[in-house]
């Protein structure tokens, strides 16, 4: 019998993966991890009680994991730094690559498990050296996106129960077959609980909120933000300035210090070049090719022509796309197959 080491948040969707694998019969380990929380034991935080309550529901062993000290090391430090660079960073990325599957993975190797599993709503195919990674069933879930730089050594060792079906069917199975009920799931980045990221920044790494100017596109000075960390491109409310015609964010200057504002239509939707790029099968398809892009999460895959080269991405879409952002990353499909992707360097 297979064993499988589960990452359980507590959540519904953690839950329904680690009820899934029962019922298949591998042997099932539960870890949960701790990544944020001000102060506190690890074990008396409110997910973590949850995630041990389902655990002795469903009969399986359970621990936890204290990762705040490399979580705030790999993420949260990393978050702060591509604010203040002038980008706009995906944590979930870069947790699940540096630290969560990392994590993962060793534990899994010490309990003596052949797999790991998480609730993510992506699907896995092929074996081994060939396992592809797929976009979910349900579209509206899809979670491939925060998994593509994950490589091919930790696929071939993971498991998504939940790719087949939406997250509605596993909480009616989850409430049918345990008689738990969740509720309902923040979409926010964990560690902001609600909070919004300019506050966190502005409270924690003071350094952030340093004053520049707002300039046109010409190079005219319009006024004064408060730190080009509290901005993004493609941003029309709060900044402060008025005119005869909407204004926008199309470009942060950090050798400038500056935010850049212009109309609607200079926002850059048309191309943009990446860097830091990984394929999961070690290299692009080949040098030029026809393809989708995702520039976003849960933004809608759009038709392009990409370009490789060493370690850098150059996609030029079909149809504009609306603000593509420094910091973020774009993610290369074929249908449903996820190619690869980078993290956006420059756009227009």
């Amino acid at each position: 019998m297979d064993s499988v080491l589960v990452a359980m948040s507590g959540g519904v969707d953690s839950t329904h993966a680690a009820l899934v694998l029962l019922e298949r019969g591998y042997r099932v380990r539960g870890v949960t991890f701790v990544f944020w929380g001000d102060g506190g034991e690890a074990g008396s935080l409110p997910h973590v009680a949850r995630a041990r309550e389902v655990a002795a529901k469903l009969g399986i062993e359970h621990e936890v994991l204290d990762l705040r000290e490399t979580f705030f090391r790999e993420v949260i430090s990393y978050f702060a730094a591509e604010y203040m660079a002038g980008r706009t960073p995906n944590p979930c990325i870069i947790c699940n690559r540096r630290v969560k599957f990392e994590a993962l993975w060793k534990l899994a190797s010490g309990r003596g498990c052949s797999w790991v599993a998480t609730g993510h709503y992506a699907r896995l195919a092929g074996r081994g050296g060939e396992v592809r990674l797929l976009r979910a069933r349900d579209r509206a879930k899809d979670q491939s996106y925060v998994l593509y730089r994950l490589g091919r050594l930790i696929l071939s060792h993971c498991l998504f129960p939940n790719g087949e079906l939406t997250k509605d069917e596993a909480r009616e199975a989850v409430a049918e077959k345990l008689g738990m009920d969740f509720p309902g799931e923040s979409q926010d980045i964990c560690f902001l609980s609600g909070e919004d990221y300019r506050d966190f920044l502005a409270s924690r790494f003071p350094v952030s909120a340093r004053p520049g100017p707002l300039l046109d596109t010409g190079g005219r000075e319009l006024g004064r933000h408060r730190g080009i960390a509290f901005y993004t491109v493609g941003q029309r409310r709060g900044l402060g300035v008025g005119g005869p015609e909407a204004l926008y964010v199309v470009a942060l200057d950090p050798a400038r210090n500056a935010v850049v504002l212009g109309r609607k239509d200079e926002v850059p939707g048309w191309w943009l070049e990446a860097e830091e790029s990984v394929w999961l099968e070690g290299a692009p398809p080949s040098q030029e090719f026809e393809a989708e892009a995702m520039i976003r999460y849960n933004a809608e895959p759009v038709p392009c022509r990409v370009a490789a080269s060493a370690d850098r991405i150059r996609v030029e879409f079909r149809k504009k796309v609306w603000a593509i952002t420094p910091g973020q990353h774009v993610v290369i499909y074929r249908g449903e197959e996820v190619l690869g992707g980078g993290v956006i360097a420059r756009a227009g």
